[in-house]
């Protein structure tokens, strides 16, 4: 049973300790003594530490038998503003490698040999930070509410606490408050902790709490609590900062604290392939603060792809080299299989990483590409931040899960499952997407999947050209292809079949050079109109990306047969039938000839 926690002491009971006013001398001398403390723990580290733990590539499912939340935004103060979002951005960074780390039974978790040190080469910030009772900036200030949440958990899981240090100072608020909180100090005052248990620690950003949970096969007992204060009556001495203590003639004072605003945060916008209706959609949100991270800038290198609205943006970057290399990458693999879809994954990954940087503290919302977006949460930059998602296909596990069920209805049909992406990536995107605060797509099936948050773009269409179509002398339609089991290759092979049709192919031939065999099939003529004596324009996909020929052809008057999986919303001129219902298209068929 737990044992239960003395009576908790409120702010108003906190009493205010007497402090000398801090001196150059005294700086010195302290600093003098935590060198030294240092020195010490490198040098016992070095020959009998803890090893740093391995973090799993995925999560799992164990129960979970421990779990501690706390608010990120614990001070409204409009002059902390600046040192709240250090703190946050400083927990985004420890958190990242925190989360999935697995810490086997009898194995000790030491809180610095897991983080490292909180450096400005390493991205961290200032923060506030506790020190000789006062809350001053300090680079990597903050932490303490992760090594607090950690404490908890740990207690809540039943393990030993090997090394723990109590705060000298209580701030209101925290958990120290009430007895279970955990400061730490690089390297000499440190949290260390022993399972056991096997345990798994799940770490992350909400948009307002900082959650620590510890998974196990079973929920041990808690441990009794530690006291809130020592054994004499007095109660806690009270954190001071240079907000209430009025020492104006402390040389650490800052002067004008109570005059600073810190600017309110900005939106980044991290984009990748350049769609019109996005396009139009960022030109709409974002303010002249904002910043924009583009793969590099395609007016410049001619890539329309990348083709991109720049200015009007405070900042913006690119990664030139992470694109280029990934477009090259992608040039030089098969146009169908494992190898291709690889060099996808590995170039958004890259050029993620390089976009990144953009994400400084004063960042309070993103708008971020579907392709960046597993990376970025994977890698802790999105946790305690509104984000927004551009979505230009399905989420993973609903596309592979679409894939499965037509492989295992047609197994002969290799190319459903030529490639699933890594498990670990697929959880990454499918926790991010419900983290998102909204999602962004002209694409029907997907903004069905999110009908709660979903913000529905309408399709943006080509523009229509003046030359008239020939009318068909027989009955003929177009296939957008490419020719691929997943975008109903199939099906259209047996309409055609049995109602004699001609079919005209637009992209490559992947399922082999006898597919069409026995089929009446051509290919449009090199600078010829595709559309020119089509009577209708085909595609029964299982899933549709970009469904721009469909776009054309409906701009130009040209009946379209689809499934829903293409994303445009039924509307005169276009017929939708279900994916993998050869019958029900060739029904279709029949009633538009």
């Amino acid at each position: 049973m737990v044992s239960a926690p003395d009576p908790v002491t409120s702010s108003a009971d906190l009493a205010v300790a007497e402090w000398a006013i801090p001196t150059w001398r005294s700086i010195a001398v302290f600093r003098a003594k935590v060198a030294i403390y240092r020195l010490q723990r490198s040098l016992v580290d070095l020959f009998d530490g803890p090893e740093r733990l391995v973090q799993a590539e995925r999560y799992y499912d164990d129960a979970v038998v421990a779990e501690s939340r706390s608010p990120l935004w614990s001070d409204e103060r409009p002059e902390e503003r600046r040192y709240q979002l250090g703190k946050v951005q400083n927990l985004r960074h420890a958190v990242a490698a925190i989360d999935r780390v697995v810490l086997p039974a009898g194995v000790v978790f030491s809180f610095w040999r897991q983080i490292g040190r909180a450096s400005r080469r390493r991205g961290y910030v200032p923060g506030r930070m506790l020190q000789q009772g006062c809350l001053v900036p300090a680079v990597g200030g903050g932490l303490c509410q992760l090594s607090n949440a950690l404490y908890d958990a740990a207690l809540q899981a039943g393990c030993e606490i090997v090394e723990r240090h109590a705060h000298s100072r209580v701030v209101v608020g925290s958990a120290a408050i009430e007895g279970r909180d955990a400061t730490v100090a690089w390297n000499y005052v440190d949290l260390r902790f022993r399972a056991r248990q096997a345990l798994r620690i799940e770490a992350r950003l909400t948009r307002d709490e900082l959650v620590i949970r510890f998974r196990g096969k079973q929920r041990a007992d808690m441990l009794p609590l530690p006291p809130i204060s020592d054994s004499s009556s007095r109660a806690p001495a009270l954190a001071r900062s240079c907000a209430t203590c009025g020492e104006t003639a402390c040389f650490r004072h800052e002067h004008d604290h109570a005059a600073h605003r810190a600017e309110a945060g900005y939106t980044a916008f991290l984009v990748d392939e350049n769609w019109p209706e996005f396009q139009d959609y960022v030109a709409r949100r974002h303010g002249v603060a904002d910043a924009l991270g583009v793969p590099l800038d395609g007016a410049k290198w001619r890539l329309p792809r990348y083709a991109w609205r720049v200015t009007g943006f405070a900042r913006i970057a690119a990664a030139p080299r992470q694109a280029l290399a990934r477009t090259i990458a992608i040039r030089r693999a098969p146009a169908q299989g494992p190898a291709r879809r690889l060099a996808e994954l590995s170039g958004a990954e890259r050029i993620a990483a390089r976009l990144a940087r953009l994400l400084t503290p004063e960042v309070t919302s993103t708008c971020v590409a579907q392709s960046l977006l597993p990376y970025l949460w994977r890698d802790g930059h999105l946790g305690g931040r509104e984000v927004e998602v551009l979505m230009t296909r399905l989420p993973m596990a609903e596309l592979q899960a679409r894939l499965d069920g037509a492989l295992a209805a047609h197994p002969e049909r290799a190319t459903l499952g030529d490639f699933r992406a890594p498990q670990a990536l697929v959880e990454a995107e499918a926790q991010a997407l419900a983290y998102a605060a909204r999602i962004v797509t002209p694409h029907r099936a997907i903004a069905r999947l999110f009908a709660d948050k979903a913000v529905t773009l309408d399709w943006k269409a080509p523009p229509i050209r003046s030359a008239k179509l020939r009318v068909a002398p027989r009955r003929c339609i177009a296939f957008p292809g490419p020719t691929v089991a997943r975008k109903g290759a199939y099906e259209i092979r047996e309409a055609a079949a049995r109602l004699g049709l001609e079919v005209v192919v637009i992209g490559n031939e992947l399922e082999g050079r006898d597919f069409w065999s026995g089929i009446a099939m051509r290919r449009p003529d090199s600078g010829a109109d595709w559309l020119d004596g089509v009577a209708a324009v085909v595609q029964p996909a299982i899933a549709e990306e970009r469904p721009r020929h469909l776009l054309t052809a409906l701009a130009r008057g040209v009946p379209i047969l689809a499934t829903a999986a293409c994303g445009i919303p039924a509307q005169d001129g276009v017929t939708l039938v279900p994916p993998d219902d050869p019958e029900a298209l060739i029904e279709a068929l029949v009633g538009l000839f």
